[in-house]
């Protein structure tokens, strides 16, 4: 069982280093890396497949990029890019003389330099968010969290030591960003999933004790009744707005 859940997370995390690499190589990853990244687990043929399906619903690229596709995005959504893409179209354009000369006086710390790098890479910012959109963060957000990542990185270049390393890792941290904000949602959500079974498992005990009693129940004798702490109780109350019907919790409500 041991050596079964030891390959299971080796798995899980060979394919979080496949997905990151394809992120990397702007979304894009060939077939014989895949292969060779999970060389040591021996999957077979249909495994394989359920990884390669696994990176196209990612909109990962295996050999070639990724068809772009719009289904994924709300009506709002849609919206809001196209305003937002248009609003990009105002930002100055650079030649690559010009990209070159900014992004050599943005690493001596010059100010001006730093913010037409910033203009610069907003419109990158756009592409990495559509490459994340449709995993339960809205793409306003994505936008916002690769932008204040950009913001960041550009005051952070004693990191890079050439100016050719500048967009490298001014894209590696938009990643970080947008990966973040998607890990903290799904916490979130698993934590809200939590709470919502701790209300109804509370209620439901509460139900049935009130149903032998005819009458509510205090917090002492659903505690007496069910051998759970005063904190589980308190929390599923808090939670529920102080609505949990067959329990008496002793505070008013303010008015």
């Amino acid at each position: 069982m041991g050596n079964l859940d030891n390959k299971e997370k080796e798995f899980a995390e060979t394919l979080k280093i496949v997905t990151r690499t394809a992120r990397e190589n702007r979304n894009i990853i060939s077939k014989e890396e895949v292969i060779e990244a999970f060389s040591d687990l021996d999957l077979s043929s249909e495994q394989f497949e359920m990884v390669f399906e696994y990176l196209r619903n990612h909109k990962i690229g295996v050999d070639e990029p990724a068809p772009e596709t719009e289904d994924e995005f709300t009506e709002e959504e849609k919206n809001y890019l196209d305003e937002y893409i248009s609003s990009l179209e105002q930002l100055p354009t650079f030649t690559d003389g010009e990209k070159e000369a900014i992004k050599i006086a943005a690493l001596a710390g010059e100010s001006d330099a730093k913010l037409k790098l910033i203009d610069m890479y907003l419109p990158l910012v756009v592409d990495v968010a559509k490459m994340y959109a449709d995993q339960g963060v809205y793409i306003e957000d994505l936008i916002g969290e690769g932008n204040y990542a950009l913001t960041r990185g550009v005051n952070m270049l004693d990191a890079v030591g050439e100016p050719q390393e500048i967009e490298s890792f001014l894209y590696k941290l938009m990643l970080d960003a947008m990966e973040n904000i998607i890990e903290q949602d799904l916490e979130e959500a698993a934590g809200g999933q939590k709470v919502v079974k701790l209300v109804q498992e509370v209620a439901d005990k509460a139900k049935e004790l009130a149903d032998d009693l005819r009458r509510k129940v205090t917090v002492q004798e659903l505690m007496e009744e069910t051998g759970w702490d005063e904190d589980k109780i308190r929390t599923a109350i808090k939670f529920s707005g102080d609505n949990i019907e067959d329990l008496d919790s002793g505070e008013k409500k303010e008015s």
